[in-house]
């Protein structure tokens, strides 16, 4: 079966830190971009961050210096390390691997990801302040 399942979502005070794991089964991220996006109520969907295979990364301006993305080619799996979080980082995060992702904002998370090759089902992340 071909999924993508992430964990690590939690509740945190704001200046705490989450760390999100991205896990394929039944496919790896050979040759794709692999990245988080994430959506707050009332907002639309935004990247936050991915990583190329080759290792470029990208973030979003509002995380640059907070968060890093990482990725362990022998576990299938890439990582979202969060530091310093704010409660505006309140969201539903979602891995997704696609052969390029560049798409920075979309409507809504749940009915674009028809656009990408794999997508997980969302991890909360609650911060509190």
């Amino acid at each position: 079966q071909v999924s993508l399942s992430e964990s690590g979502g939690g509740s945190v005070q704001a200046g705490g830190s989450l760390r999100l794991s991205c896990t394929a089964s039944g496919f790896t991220f050979t040759d794709s971009d692999v990245g988080w996006y994430r959506q707050a109520p009332g907002n639309k969907c935004e990247l936050v961050s991915r990583i190329r295979n080759g290792g470029s990364e990208f973030y979003a301006d509002s995380m640059k210096g907070r968060f890093t993305i990482s990725q362990d080619s022998a576990k299938n799996t890439v990582y979202l390390q969060m530091h310093s979080l704010k409660p505006d980082d309140t969201a539903v995060y979602y891995c997704t691997a696609h052969e390029r992702l560049s798409l920075l904002r979309f409507s809504d998370c749940d009915s674009g990801s028809w656009r990408f090759s794999h997508w997980g089902q969302g991890t909360q992340v609650t911060v509190s302040s």
